[in-house]
């Protein structure tokens, strides 16, 4: 089915020649945007051919590329974690997710896996929409405005979710005295 699709996409022009709609700078931040939205290590691999089948849906059906697809591809992936979330019961902690994503940019000291662990668990404890707007933001590096658009809220909205959520994990950060 995938590859039906990529080909009648391939086939319009649509897509370039290589006939993948991510790039691998795209694919390495829609894998980090599944991994701390809850997505277990051996299930990111589906979840960036997810996001990839999306792309090509669109495009089979005629639609506009989006103007920024590494931006699209962040926010689809974004909600497909907080469905997974939802769906299952995670069986690994986000801060081994997050290590183990870190461990092969940085080789981190042992404050740093500290602080990566903290931040992570204080990430674990958020509200679903306040974890997305965070991870959005900080980690998919998405500015406000695009963050509102792609979720179809006000830019007050996310303020205000991200407000809520830094201050909830600086208090986690000070209460287990990691900062």
């Amino acid at each position: 089915m995938l590859r039906r699709i990529a080909r009648r996409v391939h086939g319009d022009g649509h897509r370039d020649h290589h006939g993948d709609p991510l790039d691998a700078a795209q694919e390495r931040r829609v894998r980090a945007v599944l991994a701390l939205g809850g997505v277990p290590q051996a299930d990111l691999a589906d979840g960036v051919q997810q996001v990839r089948l999306r792309l090509l849906e669109r495009a089979a059906k005629g639609y506009e590329a989006p103007r920024d697809v590494s931006a699209w591809a962040a926010v689809v992936a974004s909600n497909l974690a907080m469905d997974w979330h939802r769906a299952k019961k995670r069986q690994e902690r986000l801060g081994e997710r997050l290590a183990s994503l870190r461990q092969h940019e940085h080789p981190s000291g042992e404050d740093t896996s500290v602080l990566s662990l903290a931040v992570a668990q204080g990430l674990d404890e958020l509200p679903d929409q306040q974890r997305q707007v965070l991870v959005l933001r900080f980690f998919a590096d998405l500015p406000v405005r695009s963050i509102a658009q792609e979720l179809g809220v006000p830019e007050g909205t996310v303020k205000s979710r991200l407000h809520t959520a830094v201050r909830a994990l600086r208090a986690r950060l000070h209460e287990d005295e990691v900062v």
